[in-house]
């Protein structure tokens, strides 16, 4: 009897310091999450934008798989598109229930596109630039396309952006062999001239590791979609479609701050763009139960 109430006591005693162990480690899994919820909400509260309160504008059929926006000297009131797959320009007001377009290429896997000094650029996935004037868009098919080849090393493109006040073009990269390696993606700028030569102008790069500081999160697979720059701060807010990450940097391109897209706001976002007065737009890729749209994320007052 002496034997079994030893027995007992220990397995009781093992049992009780076993429970003990599993609260406490409970208890700092809560803090550490409890803390991550409080850095979480702190950094959407700096943001000057409600990313879980936007203004939603479906777009029509033609540009389910829309892949770029953007808008000329940011009025908002006409947005210009393109969608994977086709060589067409498409513009339309956000509330219009068509759009009109012209076409600029044959088929192909166009990425993004912007709208310098009155000329329209569009970027393919492998790099290649077409340009062409934003006048002559009210034709089905548009005159005088410029293609540019070689401009940038051989990788995977999806992002571009024009600098108006500086008058440059920037193309970033969404993979490549040498991204991998360097843990970074890169970014190549270009001075634009008024016969629309393009001229280097600097390269800059994404540490994948202060993504990860700052993200909290352990090998973060940044695949940047598109990029902007915001005209009040000169801020860069860059896009990552596949791990749904809003990355944003100061003018050089060093990492401010990284914001996770959570929701069903975020189906697929694939293009970004800033109006005039400092509005934020991130249109989506349409998906099974859902047609494309533009999101709009008006600037906090």
């Amino acid at each position: 009897m002496k034997n079994f109430k030893l027995y007992t006591s220990s397995v009781l005693s093992a049992l009780l310091l076993a429970f003990f162990c599993i609260s406490c480690a409970n208890g700092e899994k809560k803090d550490k999450n409890s803390k991550k919820e409080v850095k979480e909400e702190t950094a959407q509260s700096a943001l000057p934008y409600d990313l879980e309160n936007p203004v939603k504008y479906n777009m029509p059929q033609n540009l389910f798989e829309i892949s770029g926006i953007t808008f000329h000297n940011g009025d908002p009131k006409q947005v210009f598109a393109i969608q994977d797959e086709d060589g067409d320009l498409f513009y339309l007001g956000l509330n219009d229930k068509a759009s009109k377009f012209t076409k600029f290429a044959g088929t192909g896997d166009y990425e993004d596109l912007a709208i310098l000094k009155n000329q329209v650029i569009v970027l393919k996935s492998n790099g290649e630039l077409h340009i062409f004037p934003l006048s002559g868009i009210d034709k089905p098919e548009v005159d005088n396309v410029v293609k540019v080849k070689d401009l940038v090393p051989k990788a995977e493109y999806e992002g571009l952006a024009a600098d108006e006040k500086a008058g440059k073009v920037y193309i970033l990269t969404k993979a490549s062999k040498a991204d991998d390696k360097n843990k970074a993606t890169s970014i190549y700028a270009f001075d634009f001239g008024a016969d629309n030569s393009l001229k280097p102008a600097g390269e800059f790069s994404l540490s994948f590791d202060d993504l990860e500081k700052l993200s909290g999160e352990k090998k973060v697979k940044f695949k940047p979609s598109a990029l902007a720059k915001n005209p009040a701060t000169g801020e860069w807010y860059i896009l990552s479609s596949v791990n749904k990450m809003l990355v944003i940097t100061d003018a050089d391109f060093k990492i401010k701050a990284t914001y996770s897209l959570k929701g069903g706001n975020f189906n697929q976002p694939e293009g970004i763009a800033f109006d005039k007065d400092s509005n934020l737009y991130i249109s989506n890729e349409g998906g099974t139960l859902a047609s494309g749209d533009i999101l709009q994320f008006k600037l906090k007052k």
